[in-house]
């Protein structure tokens, strides 16, 4: 699995014109899953996101109680490689990555993360005020 997780002041998701997530000062965190992945993956990339200390004063989102926006991102595996088209034969199919993704928000849930999210396939407006700017990619290999 990939994530890319970034400070922010305010960051939100919206569908259809309704705001379906939305948290202030945390993270933000887009999650991709390739076709390796499994459970134990989303649970250790969740461990990794919950204690890394990335917040004010080096402090991590467990330490602080700062709130944490999960959004799934499949184009995270894009193949550039070749031309101008990205590939996307890494990316894991929906089927495979939206339970993931959800293992990844019940497992930050379980830590005593407080947890919004975006809306799996769907057209996703995705708004974010960094700080720092801080982003960071994890990289966890499939179990």
């Amino acid at each position: 699995m990939r994530a890319v997780v970034q400070t922010v002041s305010r960051a939100s998701v919206t569908v259809d014109g309704d705001v379906v997530g939305s948290v202030e000062n945390g993270l933000l965190v887009l999650v991709g899953v390739t076709h390796t992945d499994a459970t134990a993956t989303a649970e250790k990339l969740a461990s990794r996101i919950h204690n890394l200390r990335i917040l004010d004063g080096g402090r991590s989102a467990a330490q602080i109680d700062a709130p944490v926006l999960v959004v799934s991102q499949f184009t995270l595996y894009a193949d550039t490689s070749r031309g101008r088209r990205p590939g996307w034969q890494d990316a894991a199919p929906a089927q495979i990555a939206e339970p993931l993704v959800m293992a990844v928000v019940e497992r930050l849930r379980a830590l005593g993360a407080r947890v919004e999210t975006g809306r799996f396939r769907a057209h996703m407006l995705v708004e974010s005020v960094n700080v720092g700017p801080q982003t960071i990619i994890l990289d966890v290999d499939g179990a």
